[in-house]
């Protein structure tokens, strides 16, 4: 009896591993957004971070402000200042 449980949670532990390492290929194998080729700051500001979202990228600048630009058209959408 014992011989066969630890049978079963074996199998399970092995079908568990194998779905999640399919999960993963699957999450991180999907295409990701395009980046642009070129972003035009404001003048005076340089870009500190970048990240991005489906229709948007951010630009996070030395001076504490965020800059948020459309995707398709690379446009400012919103612009963000960080303050303490």
């Amino acid at each position: 009896m014992l011989r066969r449980l630890v049978t079963v949670l074996t199998a399970v532990m092995i079908a568990g591993v194998v779905i999640i390492t399919a999960m993963f290929v699957i999450r991180f194998s999907s295409r990701p957004a395009p980046l642009p080729d070129q972003i035009m700051l404001p003048s005076g500001e340089t870009a500190a971070a970048f990240t991005q979202g489906r229709d948007w990228y951010a630009v996070v600048t030395d001076g504490d402000t965020i800059l948020i630009f459309d995707r398709a058209t690379g446009a400012l959408r919103q612009t963000i200042e960080l303050t303490n």
